[in-house]
């Protein structure tokens, strides 16, 4: 190869530029194309203004189109705001409306039934009271007779007196029935009874009202559950069994605490759900994170005896709230047993957990940033979603079928 072949590239490119300034005049050579990022910067190839204009402006148009059509919708939801607030306060006052006239007829029912029993007791009464004035009518005629007799012969009193006259006669005997006369104050009684019962259960379920309005839908994730753990197949029963079932290990799975977790986790909001445990004679019910631990059998895995879980615990006749390994101990006493229907609620932006006896809406326990008087107040503001969960506690015998726990529709 010829020596004037590795010529350096400048000469190359002097050279293509000399020739190309002979045919056309100086030009500016550009070796490799501009990139993109160039281009847009220095606006080599961007349109005129005066290019864009048309086209700016009907962009402008068209989003000026679009903000008015979307204001015209959010005037019109606030023209049929106080028109649907308005239909709903109406639908609300009709059903109150019904409470208040069933209360009413009811009322007036009782009432009547009273005011039916006095009269007919007044009535009796009435009877009794009108044959003791006849008595006491009959007991004065004699008293003036003898009194006029004193004055006169003996012959003009035994005139004035029938001839069977004796003191005997005189005396009216007292009826034992007479004092059996009396409004049914038994009834009366059983009636304020049924009241009360009916008033305290009116009370608890309009309390449970406004925790319905915030009902969610619970289900167990059988992917948590031990394996002596059968769900039913709509994932809401859950029973413990003497046998271990034939399913595979997953890390999500509790291996040793007869314990599961909810497939649901909240994140934000309020939410509401209630656990029937009256067949199930030990039971835990609460919520956790779902950091709570699953392998073997030390605090770190059990509810409410670490910092992830707060739970209601029933064991051995014993009421208690845990949480962080620390125990409130509640009463249970024939008047104020162990709950059949737990309901808990979750509030989660405010930290609360709430504990409540379901049949009768009585506050078991809270768990709050308010009320800490044995837990610790920094535990009270959740920093990971929150799982509904449930552990059976290992019983005594080996007949295990009867242990069961349901989460209750509250389908409204």
């Amino acid at each position: 190869m010829a020596e004037e072949d590795f010529r350096p590239l400048s000469e190359e490119t002097s050279s293509f530029c000399l020739a190309t300034e002979a045919r056309s005049g100086p030009q500016v050579i550009q070796p490799f194309p501009r990139s993109p990022k160039l281009i847009r910067r220095t606006g080599a190839i961007s349109p005129k203004p005066s290019e864009q204009l048309p086209v700016w402006l009907e962009d402008l148009k068209k989003e000026k189109k679009r903000t008015e059509s979307h204001l015209e919708s959010i005037k019109k939801r606030q023209a049929n705001l106080n028109t649907s607030s308005e239909a709903m306060k109406q639908q609300v006052q009709e059903c109150y409306e019904e409470l208040h006239m069933a209360l009413q007829e009811d009322e007036k029912a009782v009432l009547d039934m009273i005011e039916q029993d006095r009269r007919e007791t007044n009535s009796k009464l009435n009877r009794i009271l009108q044959d003791w004035n006849q008595h006491l009518g009959l007991l004065q005629k004699h008293i003036s007779t003898m009194q006029s007799a004193q004055q006169s012969p003996t012959e003009s009193m035994k005139e004035s007196f029938p001839e069977d006259f004796t003191l005997t006669s005189c005396h009216k005997k007292l009826d034992p029935a007479e004092e059996q006369i009396k409004m049914n104050e038994e009834k009366i009684q059983k009636l304020m009874k049924v009241l009360r019962n009916i008033s305290k259960s009116l009370k608890a379920q309009l309390q449970r009202k406004s925790l319905l309005l915030d009902s969610s839908n619970v289900a167990i994730d059988k992917l948590t559950c031990h394996k002596q753990i059968k769900l039913t197949s709509e994932g809401r029963g859950m029973s413990l069994f003497a046998e271990e079932h034939c399913i595979p290990n997953d890390p999500l799975r509790f291996d040793q605490l007869y314990s599961a977790l909810g497939s649901i986790a909240f994140k934000s909001g309020q939410h509401y759900w209630e656990v029937d445990v009256h067949c199930c004679p030990s039971w835990a019910v609460g919520v956790a994170y779902g950091s709570l631990q699953r392998r073997g059998r030390d605090k770190a895995a059990k509810l409410g005896r670490n910092r992830c879980s707060w739970s209601l615990e029933f064991q051995d006749g014993h009421l208690m709230a845990w949480h962080n390994d620390r125990h409130v101990a509640l009463p249970v006493t024939a008047a104020r047993a162990a709950p059949n229907r737990v309901g808990v609620f979750v509030k989660y932006q405010k930290g609360r957990v709430v504990f409540y006896d379901a049949e009768t809406m009585r506050l078991l326990q809270e768990f709050s940033a308010v009320q800490t008087a044995v837990f610790d107040r920094a535990h009270h503001q959740f920093t990971e979603p929150l799982y509904p969960a449930f552990r059976f506690f290992s019983p005594k015998d080996k007949h295990t079928g009867h242990h069961h726990m349901e989460i209750c529709d509250l389908g409204l």
